[in-house]
């Protein structure tokens, strides 16, 4: 064989174990029973030996300097582009490492579910420390005299860096703030849904809006999680969800969300299937995927009117009767602690206030054991309101305690990308609203399919939203998106 085809026969098992060993984490989270921590956490450590030691094995950087004369193809080009970043980063990290933060990352999340649980901040503080040890290391490592914090952030969104990423949250700040300080001193306030939200009606009205998106039922399942998220890719694309008694809404945009994320790996060429090309480009494009399904298709006025009517015959002593109040109760902006359930105006500031506390633990300038006072002081500054317990605060995502140091900005370029999308899709699909009414958002999952899914990674993050927008990346069009949306509602 060419050392082209040997390198594509070879990744191709590297591609299918890894998918073996992200089926692992989604079985720990979702129906692994919880006396197997120990157990599961030397198993994930095997598994990233095994994947660590194929990433690095010197026969690929033989094979890709021997590919290089032989393709001509545009794919084909892409494919070693990649693999060769993937294997120059992982050569940087050695072997004892890789495998130590598998087997403490998947402790930790049995550490920090119990912790939140309790609200026992310094049930957990000894195993961050462990784990930010170690992802100094890994950024050091990475690095390779670099910026550490940008090292890691490369490992999620490819050709970003910290200093454009802080310039964009500047933009986007003071319109943010100001929206969200006219917003909550409008006169006229929605209603807080109330009503009788049983678990098992929230999950069958959870699957009902699944299926308004076109996820594939035959490549996928729903489960319950602490922390909903989707995991898998090609033919098996999984995604979970939660439930919250008091607030469907949590359950029903969660797993919006979370088929956003699936139906882009599922929405892949298929002919990209155990390649290097077989999965999404970055995770900021990933998040552009859920959040505009989330928000700008499931919180528009078009569907939130279908949802009323299902919502109405499902459950009982609803108190909103009428679909305009429905859709201000679906994007009511309020004061809030949690991320996962903060309204569209004010989620970026939580990712801004995380991205500067992870930027100072990976730099030194802050570590586990003060991280609790500078959550709590930023949070006051930021929102205006006290946090009254770890659960509500520094405990409350997961991230950090499975070593994903440099993912969280990816949460607002998401938002960013899906601004640029939305303005896109809606001048190309201009009957979209007629659809979502009756509860298909199929044209905008395929005009989504077209333009980003099918790509995988074939394309750069920046350049794809480019092409697929017809404009360069800016913070402008989610910004006058919101101002439009929320000034309307809340007649500002």
């Amino acid at each position: 064989m060419s050392d082209f085809d040997s390198l594509m026969e070879y990744q191709r098992t590297t591609e299918a174990l890894s998918s073996v060993a992200e089926r692992l984490g989604w079985d720990q989270e979702t129906v692994m029973p919880r006396g197997a921590t120990e157990q599961r956490a030397e198993e994930m450590a095997a598994m990233e030996a095994v994947l660590h030691e194929r990433r690095t094995d010197p026969r690929i950087g033989e094979w890709l300097d021997g590919a290089e004369s032989e393709v001509e193809d545009e794919e084909d080009r892409r494919m070693l582009e990649l693999i060769g970043r993937d294997y120059h980063r992982q050569t940087r990290i050695p072997a004892r490492l890789a495998t130590e933060l598998a087997r403490l990352t998947s402790l930790a999340q049995g550490i920090w579910a119990e912790a939140r649980a309790e609200d026992n901040v310094a049930g957990f503080l000894p195993t961050l420390s462990e784990i930010l040890m170690l992802k100094r290391e890994e950024a050091a490592a990475l690095a390779d005299g670099g910026d550490a914090y940008d090292a890691l952030l490369d490992d999620y969104e490819p050709g970003a860096d910290a200093d454009s990423i802080a310039a964009i949250f500047s933009e986007m700040r003071p319109r943010l703030v100001q929206l969200r300080d006219d917003v909550l001193g409008a006169e006229e306030q929605p209603p807080l849904l109330e009503g009788q939200f049983p678990a098992e009606t929230q999950l069958r009205l959870a699957r009902q809006c699944a299926t308004a998106f076109g996820y594939d039922w035959t490549r996928g399942r729903m489960d319950l999680a602490v922390h909903p998220f989707s995991s898998g890719r090609w033919q098996d694309s999984r995604i979970t969800t939660r439930v919250a008694i008091p607030d469907p809404f949590n359950c029903i945009y969660s797993t919006i969300h979370e088929v956003g994320h699936s139906n882009y790996e599922l929405g892949i060429d298929s002919d990209y299937a155990f390649t290097a090309l077989g999965r999404g480009v970055s995770l900021g494009v990933h998040e552009s995927q859920s959040r505009i399904s989330e928000n700008q298709i499931g919180r528009s006025r078009a569907f939130t009117e279908w949802l009323f009517a299902r919502m109405s015959d499902a459950f009982d002593g609803m108190n909103i009767t009428d679909p305009d109040a429905f859709y201000a109760s679906v994007n009511r902006v309020t004061p809030g602690y949690i991320r996962t359930e903060s309204d569209e105006v004010q989620y970026n500031l939580h990712i801004m206030m995380r991205f500067d506390l992870e930027r100072d633990l990976i730099a030194g300038r802050l570590d586990a054991a003060d991280l609790e006072a500078a959550w709590n002081a930023r949070f006051l500054k930021d929102f205006g309101v006290a946090v009254d317990k770890p659960s509500n605060g520094v405990l409350q995502d997961v991230h950090w305690a499975v070593g994903l140091f440099g993912y969280f900005p990816t949460y607002a370029l998401g938002n960013v990308y899906a601004g640029c999308l939305n303005q896109a899709m809606r001048a190309a699909v201009p009957d979209l609203d007629e659809t979502l009414t009756r509860g298909d958002a199929t044209p905008a999952v395929e005009w989504l399919r077209e333009n980003v899914h099918r790509h995988g990674s074939l394309i750069p993050p920046v350049t794809l939203i480019e092409q697929a927008s017809g404009a360069p990346v800016s913070p402008q069009p989610l910004l006058d998106y919101l101002e439009k949306k929320f000034g309307g509602i809340y007649a500002l």
